[in-house]
């Protein structure tokens, strides 16, 4: 399963969220750590979901960068 993956440049570090799985957020000092974290957060918020009873929402979002003249 893919999701897509939001990372944004903070003032410090890095943030990612997951639009897919509200509440799954990760950050890191850089991109690579970031990456890695977001990574080991979805795993644990699909763990947490599934010992929950929830439903793993399939991935919807798609990502698309649109260049501006």
């Amino acid at each position: 399963m893919s999701y897509a993956v939001v990372i944004e440049k903070a003032r410090n570090n890095y943030s990612a969220y997951v639009p897919d799985l509200p509440g799954c957020v990760a950050t890191g000092r850089t991109r690579p750590a970031v990456r890695k974290a977001i990574r080991d957060a979805i795993a644990l918020h699909l763990d947490g979901l599934r010992e929950d009873g929830q439903p793993v929402p399939k991935p919807q979002a798609t990502v698309e960068v649109v260049d501006v003249a």
